[in-house]
């Protein structure tokens, strides 16, 4: 590179993230003078606006997602170790198969479900050939109608395990699985590893009849490090975040008709990890396997101000 390129290259660059984000960039100089520092690439530039972006928004308690900007109204920050919250949690028990043929046993048992070191662990375990696990739900204690939905989590791993996050409606008015709608916010199959999910399901659009609505998006390191996955709802649309990347849109086809839009009523949070199961045991259980863990570093959940 010539002398005083690298200087010209830095210009441009902050030009084009001033033309793109003009507030962040004045609040970013403000704490970052850019004279005396070359930028090589936009991409370092935005990586740092991120940074006091993530800031901000923990100072404010609040998040801006397109033309919405939105304002906390709960969360389970996992600050209390012991048993879940039993304000804002409670449980599904039972080994009946869960629809899926799926092979754990759900409990009440703080060795499936408990708080350590700031985080929620779920935890399924093989004791004599039999799995427990936990599902946790916020049924009749956090459900809500529109919002977004933050869960910053680390995936177990193993094949055979299936963990997922996900909503279910919470007053089923519009009849029972799949009329009133199902919105999977993250769903990962063990003997798959690495590909995460999202999918929604109604009375038109769900997996018995092989038209459900859904992508996936490649995560290497699912089991290795803690990632936020985040649904958007509101009346026209379901929108699913992989750290703060939207992936996966379903739109609300506007007929009045549940049959293809049952999200007008209010939903509640599951947390679980199924063992086996028509789409987890696809591929079978890994003998050797004997645990899986989820961990989760808190739950958000926030309300949508007026459209600016």
């Amino acid at each position: 590179m010539k002398p005083g390129e690298d200087r010209n290259q830095t210009e441009e660059i902050l030009k084009e993230c001033k033309r793109d984000n003009g507030w962040f960039y004045r609040l970013f100089v403000s704490f970052y003078p850019t004279s005396g520092f070359h930028f090589n690439s936009k991409k370092i530039v935005m990586k740092t606006f991120l940074f006091f972006f993530s800031v901000l928004n923990i100072m404010l308690g609040q998040s801006v997602y397109g033309q919405e900007k939105y304002h906390l109204v709960w969360s389970d920050e996992f600050n209390q170790a012991g048993a879940p919250d039993q304000a804002s949690w409670g449980y599904d028990v039972g080994d009946h198969g869960w629809g899926n043929n799926e092979m754990q046993n759900y409990t009440r048992s703080t060795e499936n479900a408990f708080v350590r070191d700031g985080k929620l662990f779920i935890r399924a375990i093989k004791n004599n050939d039999k799995w427990t696990s936990a599902r946790l739900i916020t049924k009749n204690k956090v459900d809500f109608l529109y919002g977004k939905m933050e869960i910053r989590a680390k995936l177990p791993e193993g094949k055979g395990t299936w963990p997922a996050v996900w909503l279910l409606p919470t007053d089923w008015e519009y009849g029972g699985w799949p009329s009133s709608g199902e919105i999977d916010i993250m769903e990962h199959v063990g003997y798959d590893p690495g590909v995460v999910h999202a999918t929604v399901h109604t009375e038109s659009y769900n997996h018995v009849i092989g038209t459900q609505v859904g992508t996936s998006i490649a995560v290497p390191d699912f089991a290795g490090a803690f990632h936020n996955y985040t649904v958007v709802w509101d009346a026209d649309s379901v929108d699913i975040y992989f750290d703060d990347n939207k992936y996966f849109s379903f739109s609300n086809d506007k007929t009045g008709n549940f049959a293809t839009w049952p999200f007008d009523k209010r939903f509640h949070l599951i947390l679980n990890i199924a063992i086996g199961g028509n789409w987890g045991g696809a591929q079978g259980i890994d003998p050797d396997l004997t645990e899986a863990v989820m961990e989760i570093e808190y739950v958000r959940l926030y309300s949508a101000d007026k459209k600016r």
